[in-house]
Protein backbone atom coordinates (compact mmCIF):
# COMPACT_ATOMS: atom_id res chain seq x y z
CA UNK A 1 0.00 0.00 0.00
CA UNK A 2 1.39 3.12 -1.07
CA UNK A 3 1.76 6.64 1.39
CA UNK A 4 -1.03 8.20 -0.29
CA UNK A 5 -3.20 5.26 0.17
CA UNK A 6 -2.31 5.10 3.58
CA UNK A 7 -3.33 8.75 4.09
CA UNK A 8 -6.86 8.06 2.41
CA UNK A 9 -7.63 5.57 5.22
CA UNK A 10 -6.92 7.93 7.84
CA UNK A 11 -8.54 10.54 9.84
CA UNK A 12 -6.56 12.99 12.41
CA UNK A 13 -9.72 14.09 14.92
CA UNK A 14 -9.25 16.83 16.62
CA UNK A 15 -11.68 17.57 19.82
CA UNK A 16 -12.01 20.95 22.09
CA UNK A 17 -13.88 18.94 24.84
CA UNK A 18 -14.61 22.02 27.03
CA UNK A 19 -15.98 24.32 23.68
CA UNK A 20 -19.36 25.62 23.95
CA UNK A 21 -21.72 23.23 25.92
CA UNK A 22 -19.46 20.60 26.20
CA UNK A 23 -21.84 18.52 24.49
CA UNK A 24 -19.96 17.12 22.05
CA UNK A 25 -17.48 15.11 23.82
CA UNK A 26 -20.68 12.75 24.48
CA UNK A 27 -20.97 12.26 20.79
CA UNK A 28 -17.40 11.07 20.12
CA UNK A 29 -18.07 7.42 20.44
CA UNK A 30 -20.81 7.90 18.00
CA UNK A 31 -18.86 9.61 15.43
CA UNK A 32 -15.50 7.50 15.86
CA UNK A 33 -17.98 4.70 15.25
CA UNK A 34 -19.57 6.43 12.39
CA UNK A 35 -16.06 7.02 10.72
CA UNK A 36 -15.05 3.49 11.16
CA UNK A 37 -18.10 1.61 9.77
CA UNK A 38 -16.78 4.51 6.51
CA UNK A 39 -13.43 2.42 6.45
CA UNK A 40 -11.66 4.68 8.09
CA UNK A 41 -8.70 4.84 10.68
CA UNK A 42 -9.29 7.57 13.64
CA UNK A 43 -6.95 8.88 15.80
CA UNK A 44 -8.10 11.02 17.99
CA UNK A 45 -6.36 14.10 19.95
CA UNK A 46 -7.61 16.44 22.62
CA UNK A 47 -6.78 20.20 23.23
CA UNK A 48 -5.85 21.38 26.83
CA UNK A 49 -4.80 24.37 26.66
CA UNK A 50 -4.54 27.41 23.66
CA UNK A 51 -2.57 26.52 20.78
CA UNK A 52 -2.72 23.13 20.93
CA UNK A 53 -4.80 22.46 18.01
CA UNK A 54 -2.35 24.44 15.86
CA UNK A 55 0.78 22.06 16.67
CA UNK A 56 -1.71 18.85 16.25
CA UNK A 57 -2.21 19.88 13.01
CA UNK A 58 1.45 20.99 12.01
CA UNK A 59 2.86 17.55 13.72
CA UNK A 60 0.25 15.58 11.86
CA UNK A 61 -0.90 16.56 8.87
CA UNK A 62 1.15 15.03 6.42
CA UNK A 63 0.26 11.85 7.71
CA UNK A 64 -3.23 12.13 7.00
CA UNK A 65 -5.60 13.23 4.07
CA UNK A 66 -8.63 14.97 6.61
CA UNK A 67 -8.33 16.46 9.96
CA UNK A 68 -11.44 16.61 11.74
CA UNK A 69 -12.13 19.52 14.08
CA UNK A 70 -14.91 19.70 16.97
CA UNK A 71 -14.73 22.68 18.60
CA UNK A 72 -15.53 26.48 18.00
CA UNK A 73 -14.19 29.03 15.72
CA UNK A 74 -11.56 29.72 17.59
CA UNK A 75 -10.40 25.94 17.65
CA UNK A 76 -10.87 25.89 13.61
CA UNK A 77 -8.59 29.04 13.87
CA UNK A 78 -5.42 27.25 15.19
CA UNK A 79 -6.30 24.18 12.76
CA UNK A 80 -6.38 26.24 9.48
CA UNK A 81 -3.22 28.18 10.89
CA UNK A 82 -1.47 25.11 11.79
CA UNK A 83 -2.26 23.54 8.13
CA UNK A 84 -1.40 26.84 6.05
CA UNK A 85 2.42 26.43 8.42
CA UNK A 86 2.53 23.41 7.70
CA UNK A 87 2.51 23.94 3.92
CA UNK A 88 0.83 20.16 3.23
CA UNK A 89 -2.61 19.88 1.41
CA UNK A 90 -4.87 18.37 3.71
CA UNK A 91 -8.55 18.70 4.08
CA UNK A 92 -10.28 20.22 6.95
CA UNK A 93 -13.90 18.87 8.19
CA UNK A 94 -15.47 20.84 10.74
CA UNK A 95 -18.16 19.90 13.33
CA UNK A 96 -19.20 22.97 15.41
CA UNK A 97 -19.28 22.73 18.46
CA UNK A 98 -18.42 26.32 20.08
CA UNK A 99 -21.54 28.83 21.34
CA UNK A 100 -21.85 31.26 18.20
CA UNK A 101 -19.92 29.08 15.29
CA UNK A 102 -20.07 32.10 12.91
CA UNK A 103 -17.88 30.52 10.34
CA UNK A 104 -20.17 27.33 9.89
CA UNK A 105 -23.02 29.36 9.48
CA UNK A 106 -22.12 31.14 7.00
CA UNK A 107 -20.77 27.73 5.04
CA UNK A 108 -24.65 26.17 6.09
CA UNK A 109 -22.63 23.59 8.27
CA UNK A 110 -25.35 21.66 10.05
CA UNK A 111 -25.96 22.69 13.77
CA UNK A 112 -26.46 19.11 15.04
CA UNK A 113 -23.35 17.45 16.01
CA UNK A 114 -23.76 14.15 14.09
CA UNK A 115 -25.33 15.63 11.62
CA UNK A 116 -22.05 17.91 11.05
CA UNK A 117 -19.87 14.65 11.26
CA UNK A 118 -21.73 13.26 8.86
CA UNK A 119 -20.74 15.83 6.23
CA UNK A 120 -17.20 15.02 6.26
CA UNK A 121 -17.77 11.67 4.22
CA UNK A 122 -20.93 12.60 2.51
CA UNK A 123 -19.91 16.42 1.49
CA UNK A 124 -17.54 17.78 -0.95
CA UNK A 125 -14.26 19.60 -0.22
CA UNK A 126 -14.42 23.16 -0.96
CA UNK A 127 -11.93 25.98 -1.01
CA UNK A 128 -11.71 29.22 0.93
CA UNK A 129 -9.87 32.39 1.28
CA UNK A 130 -7.92 33.03 4.59
CA UNK A 131 -6.96 36.63 5.65
CA UNK A 132 -3.29 37.07 6.92
CA UNK A 133 -3.07 39.31 10.03
CA UNK A 134 0.52 40.37 10.51
CA UNK A 135 1.55 36.86 9.37
CA UNK A 136 -0.96 35.03 11.41
CA UNK A 137 -3.97 33.64 9.97
CA UNK A 138 -7.70 34.15 10.49
CA UNK A 139 -10.43 31.99 8.87
CA UNK A 140 -13.58 34.70 9.05
CA UNK A 141 -12.81 37.67 10.49
CA UNK A 142 -10.17 40.52 12.34
CA UNK A 143 -12.18 43.00 14.40
CA UNK A 144 -11.30 46.14 16.86
CA UNK A 145 -13.87 48.35 18.70
CA UNK A 146 -17.16 47.52 19.96
CA UNK A 147 -18.07 43.75 20.50
CA UNK A 148 -14.68 43.16 19.73
CA UNK A 149 -13.66 41.72 23.18
CA UNK A 150 -17.28 40.08 23.34
CA UNK A 151 -15.76 36.43 22.09
CA UNK A 152 -13.12 36.53 24.77
CA UNK A 153 -14.14 38.96 27.40
CA UNK A 154 -17.39 36.17 28.71
CA UNK A 155 -16.71 34.06 30.85
CA UNK A 156 -16.22 30.21 29.89
CA UNK A 157 -18.87 29.22 32.74
CA UNK A 158 -21.36 31.78 31.21
CA UNK A 159 -20.76 30.68 27.82
CA UNK A 160 -21.06 27.19 28.64
CA UNK A 161 -24.60 27.74 30.16
CA UNK A 162 -26.25 30.79 28.14
CA UNK A 163 -24.74 29.94 24.84
CA UNK A 164 -25.38 32.58 22.22
CA UNK A 165 -27.32 34.92 24.57
CA UNK A 166 -24.19 35.46 26.49
CA UNK A 167 -23.00 37.24 23.48
CA UNK A 168 -25.85 39.37 22.92
CA UNK A 169 -26.04 40.52 26.66
CA UNK A 170 -22.33 41.19 26.36
CA UNK A 171 -22.63 43.19 22.94
CA UNK A 172 -25.51 45.47 24.75
CA UNK A 173 -23.18 46.18 27.43
CA UNK A 174 -20.00 47.00 24.74
CA UNK A 175 -22.82 49.35 22.79
CA UNK A 176 -23.50 51.38 26.21
CA UNK A 177 -19.55 51.96 26.87
CA UNK A 178 -18.59 53.06 23.68
CA UNK A 179 -15.05 54.35 22.70
CA UNK A 180 -14.07 55.82 19.79
CA UNK A 181 -10.74 54.79 17.85
CA UNK A 182 -9.12 56.90 15.22
CA UNK A 183 -7.47 54.94 12.71
CA UNK A 184 -6.38 55.09 8.90
CA UNK A 185 -7.25 51.95 6.35
CA UNK A 186 -5.72 52.00 3.31
CA UNK A 187 -7.12 49.16 0.68
CA UNK A 188 -5.59 48.12 -2.35
CA UNK A 189 -2.97 50.54 -1.99
CA UNK A 190 -0.94 51.33 -5.29
CA UNK A 191 -3.45 49.96 -7.37
CA UNK A 192 -6.28 51.45 -9.41
CA UNK A 193 -8.64 50.33 -7.13
CA UNK A 194 -6.84 52.12 -3.87
CA UNK A 195 -8.84 53.62 -0.93
CA UNK A 196 -8.10 55.50 2.07
CA UNK A 197 -10.96 56.24 4.87
CA UNK A 198 -9.92 57.88 8.18
CA UNK A 199 -11.99 58.25 10.87
CA UNK A 200 -13.19 57.99 14.42
CA UNK A 201 -14.44 54.24 14.57
CA UNK A 202 -16.37 52.76 17.30
CA UNK A 203 -16.36 49.48 15.50
CA UNK A 204 -14.19 47.61 12.24
CA UNK A 205 -14.24 44.43 10.71
CA UNK A 206 -12.19 42.95 7.69
CA UNK A 207 -14.14 39.78 7.53
CA UNK A 208 -14.77 36.77 5.12
CA UNK A 209 -18.06 35.63 6.55
CA UNK A 210 -21.86 36.24 6.57
CA UNK A 211 -22.07 36.79 10.50
CA UNK A 212 -19.96 38.34 12.99
CA UNK A 213 -19.18 38.00 16.70
CA UNK A 214 -23.00 36.14 16.70
CA UNK A 215 -24.20 39.54 16.68
CA UNK A 216 -23.79 41.47 13.12
CA UNK A 217 -25.38 39.80 10.25
CA UNK A 218 -23.96 40.22 6.53
CA UNK A 219 -26.01 37.36 4.89
CA UNK A 220 -28.30 40.33 2.97
CA UNK A 221 -25.34 40.66 1.22
CA UNK A 222 -23.17 39.06 -2.28
CA UNK A 223 -20.72 37.89 0.28
CA UNK A 224 -18.17 35.35 -1.84
CA UNK A 225 -15.77 33.51 0.70
CA UNK A 226 -13.55 32.20 -1.96
CA UNK A 227 -13.44 35.92 -4.67
CA UNK A 228 -9.65 36.83 -3.48
CA UNK A 229 -11.64 39.47 -1.25
CA UNK A 230 -12.35 40.81 2.35
CA UNK A 231 -15.39 42.39 2.88
CA UNK A 232 -14.69 46.01 5.67
CA UNK A 233 -17.07 47.17 7.41
CA UNK A 234 -16.41 50.64 9.45
CA UNK A 235 -19.09 52.14 11.74
CA UNK A 236 -17.73 55.47 12.73
CA UNK A 237 -18.96 57.25 16.38
CA UNK A 238 -22.22 58.38 15.83
CA UNK A 239 -22.34 62.59 16.73
CA UNK A 240 -25.93 62.20 18.23
CA UNK A 241 -28.11 60.31 20.05
CA UNK A 242 -30.01 60.02 16.64
CA UNK A 243 -27.23 59.15 14.46
CA UNK A 244 -26.67 56.33 17.12
CA UNK A 245 -30.11 55.36 16.87
CA UNK A 246 -30.04 54.81 13.04
CA UNK A 247 -26.72 52.80 13.40
CA UNK A 248 -28.30 50.33 15.91
CA UNK A 249 -31.43 50.16 13.26
CA UNK A 250 -29.23 49.18 10.64
CA UNK A 251 -26.95 46.84 12.23
CA UNK A 252 -30.64 44.87 13.58
CA UNK A 253 -32.48 45.29 10.43
CA UNK A 254 -29.04 44.03 8.34
CA UNK A 255 -29.67 47.08 6.13
CA UNK A 256 -26.04 48.51 6.71
CA UNK A 257 -28.05 51.67 5.35
CA UNK A 258 -26.49 54.80 8.00
CA UNK A 259 -24.41 57.58 7.26
CA UNK A 260 -22.05 56.42 9.66
CA UNK A 261 -21.56 52.78 8.05
CA UNK A 262 -19.36 51.60 5.40
CA UNK A 263 -19.14 48.34 3.88
CA UNK A 264 -17.26 47.58 1.20
CA UNK A 265 -14.40 45.01 -0.29
CA UNK A 266 -10.56 44.81 -0.55
CA UNK A 267 -8.05 42.39 -1.35
CA UNK A 268 -5.33 43.64 0.73
CA UNK A 269 -5.82 45.72 3.58
CA UNK A 270 -3.21 48.58 5.84
CA UNK A 271 -4.64 49.96 9.07
CA UNK A 272 -2.65 52.38 11.34
CA UNK A 273 -4.95 52.86 14.27
CA UNK A 274 -3.69 54.36 18.17
CA UNK A 275 -1.53 52.58 20.00
CA UNK A 276 -3.20 50.07 22.64
CA UNK A 277 -5.67 48.76 20.41
CA UNK A 278 -6.20 44.98 20.81
CA UNK A 279 -8.43 42.96 17.95
CA UNK A 280 -9.73 39.80 17.84
CA UNK A 281 -9.04 37.25 15.40
CA UNK A 282 -11.69 34.43 15.00
CA UNK A 283 -13.17 35.55 18.57
CA UNK A 284 -9.99 34.83 19.98
CA UNK A 285 -7.86 37.66 21.89
CA UNK A 286 -5.10 39.23 19.44
CA UNK A 287 -2.81 41.62 20.83
CA UNK A 288 -2.92 45.13 18.83
CA UNK A 289 -0.38 46.87 16.80
CA UNK A 290 0.32 50.32 15.40
CA UNK A 291 0.29 48.93 12.06
CA UNK A 292 -1.46 46.12 10.65
CA UNK A 293 -1.48 44.72 7.34
CA UNK A 294 -4.12 42.28 6.27
CA UNK A 295 -3.71 40.34 2.96
CA UNK A 296 -6.42 37.48 1.28
CA UNK A 297 -5.01 34.49 0.65
CA UNK A 298 -7.25 32.87 -2.18
CA UNK A 299 -8.63 29.46 -1.99
CA UNK A 300 -6.01 28.58 1.08
CA UNK A 301 -7.73 25.85 2.28
CA UNK A 302 -10.28 23.22 1.38
CA UNK A 303 -12.64 22.80 3.21
CA UNK A 304 -15.69 19.82 3.12
CA UNK A 305 -18.95 21.41 3.03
Amino acid sequence: MSDLEKKRDRILFIMNPKSGTMQAFRYLAGMLQMYSDAGFYTSVLMTQASGDAREFAIQYASEVETIVVSGGDGTLNEVIDGVITAETPVRIGYIPSGSTNDFASSVGLPKSIMDAAEVVLTGKPQTFDVGSFNGRYFSYVASFGAFTSTSYSVPQNLKNIMGHTAYVLQGIRDIVNIKKIHAKIVTDHGTPNEEIHEGDYIFGAICNSTSVGGLLKLDTFDVDMNDGMMEVLLIESPASLIELNEMVRALLDGSLDAPNIQFFSARDIEVDIEPGTHWTLDGEYEEGADHVEIHTLQSAIELIV
